[in-house]
């Protein structure tokens, strides 16, 4: 609901809340709707807007075949994240006009598609940490949206050598990713790139117990969804955790094996060159 509209029709008109409220309903309730979105009843509404001359329609976000699009065009875009495809993503992303932002969800996913893929493209810092950021502001407590912007400002801290204090942020995740109740495959593929983030990080700094147990519960949940696409770089990951570990020459094989069959599967052509050289380093 665009809250926004109503309130600058309210200051353009010279009315304070006290003043559109009075015989409607409490300044109260009005305070509540254009602060913290908590929509009075119908009857309310139509009565405040009829004062202020503003039509209730254009409080409604519109649905129709153009956001339908967007919506379809973001999906490609995430997909695209996931299959490391960053230049094609990007100049898509780039594509989308900020006017046609016009629901909070559809403003939280271009922040998210924009922080990773800046970090994926090696942008300014403080062009990242702006797009993680986005995320954060407002009333977000909990949502996968603050997960995300954790892992990436984590991400931006393991980039300046910052360990310890990517460390908070990945804590972060970690306490909430498990409990997270995921509802749409969108929403599965971000808790799989974000334990995949954590796994890598954790893996990295040694901690390779930890690292293998987020890789191994994602190929559980790939498993659970029939996803393929994320097997390939969660089993490369493994398989390097097993080199570090020494671990028998046959398991680091089968792993890299496995990998490989799962990227000629989804044809990612960046995560087959991977592999096949650290099946030379192997072998």
């Amino acid at each position: 609901m665009h809250i926004e509209k109503f309130v600058a029709a309210r200051k353009n008109a010279g009315l304070s809340q006290i003043e559109l409220a009075q015989g409607i309903c409490t300044q109260a309730t009005l305070s509540r709707f254009e602060k913290k979105g908590q929509v009075p009843s119908l009857k309310i509404l139509l009565q405040l807007c009829e004062r202020l001359n503003f039509p209730v329609g254009e409080l409604f976000p519109k649905i129709g075949v153009k956001q339908t699009k967007l919506i379809e065009t973001f999906t490609e875009i995430e997909f695209l994240l996931i299959t490391m495809e960053y230049e094609k993503a990007q100049k898509m992303l780039t594509d989308i006009l900020p006017s046609e932002l016009d629901t909070h969800e559809l403003q939280m996913r271009y922040h998210y598609l924009s922080g990773f893929l800046l970090y994926s493209q090696k942008a300014p810092t403080f062009e990242v940490l702006f797009a993680f950021n986005q995320l954060l502001l407002g009333d977000q407590e909990d949502s996968l949206y603050q997960l995300l912007a954790y892992t990436g400002m984590g991400l931006v801290y393991v980039k300046a050598d910052e360990k310890d204090k990517a460390e908070i942020f990945f804590d972060k995740v970690l306490r909430k990713i498990y409990d997270y109740p995921v509802k749409t495959i969108e929403e599965t593929w971000r808790v799989l790139h974000i334990l995949y983030q954590c796994g890598v990080f954790y893996s990295e700094i040694g901690e390779y117990e930890v690292g293998n147990t987020l890789l191994e519960y994602a190929i559980t949940i790939c498993s659970d969804n029939h996803i393929t696409f994320y097997l390939a770089r969660v089993a490369t990951q493994l398989a390097c955790n097993a080199m570090k570990l020494n671990m028998p020459k046959v398991e680091i094989l089968e792993r890299l094996t496995d990998a490989r069959a799962y990227a000629k599967i989804n044809r990612n052509e960046r995560e087959l060159r991977v592999i096949s050289q650290l099946l030379q380093e192997v072998n």
